[in-house]
């Protein structure tokens, strides 16, 4: 049954999901690396993911918003590297955002991705169009204002869509940040690795919270 509000247990759990469906697509993830970078991401994502189920599984937490930020400083001592920062950053800046709340709802859905995003930004310097997981965290987050007032299920759909959205946008663009901007127009028909992950994540809250 579809959800109006996720609770801090529900929450933790939700992040559970996320890290064993990153860990389970590791072999996508670094395929997509592969094609444009060095590889590496897949990997990296799965042991910082691994360092989530540690973290977080079974454990009890004072609100919604400690739950992503323990995601991102998981995440941020066991990868290191520029996915590490990002990826933790996301999640720490997100969470600390809506760190007052007990439940999840479709306006503290929204307040995570937004403030993730503008903080992805500010530490990585991606933009979007530059073929990073910013293409994929940006439709998320303006998706994610149309719809903070709705039920969470409804807006964690709503956001899963926009990102996968801007995943496959970012096909289409030229890299200019990182090892893939070595690559020019050559990137081009293929996925940011980091926004693929963008979409896995949104997607897996997304399912958590209609299931």
């Amino acid at each position: 049954m579809a959800k109006d509000t996720l609770s801090i247990d529900e929450t933790r759990d939700m992040m559970v999901a996320v890290a064993k469906a990153i860990i389970e697509a590791e072999p996508i993830l670094t395929d997509a690396d592969r094609a444009l970078g060095d590889g590496d991401h897949g990997v990296g994502m799965e042991r910082g993911m691994n360092a989530v189920l540690e973290a977080i599984e079974g454990e009890e937490f004072p609100n919604v918003g400690k739950v992503f930020m323990s995601v991102g400083m998981a995440m941020m001592s066991s990868m290191g590297g520029a996915s590490g920062a990002v990826f933790g950053t996301l999640f720490r800046a997100g969470g600390k955002a809506i760190k007052d709340s007990d439940t999840l709802g479709g306006a503290e859905a929204a307040t995570f991705f937004k403030e993730g995003t503008d903080n992805v930004m500010s530490r990585g310097g991606a933009k979007p169009g530059d073929k990073t997981m910013v293409d994929a965290l940006m439709p998320a987050a303006e998706r994610g204002a149309e719809v903070a007032d709705q039920p969470v299920s409804e807006a964690l759909a709503a956001i899963a869509e926009a990102a996968a959205a801007g995943r496959d946008a970012s096909e289409a663009m030229i890299a200019t940040m990182g090892r893939a901007k070595t690559l020019g127009e050559k990137s081009i028909g293929k996925p940011d690795a980091g926004a693929v992950s963008v979409a896995i994540i949104a997607k897996t809250m997304a399912d958590f919270a209609a299931a």
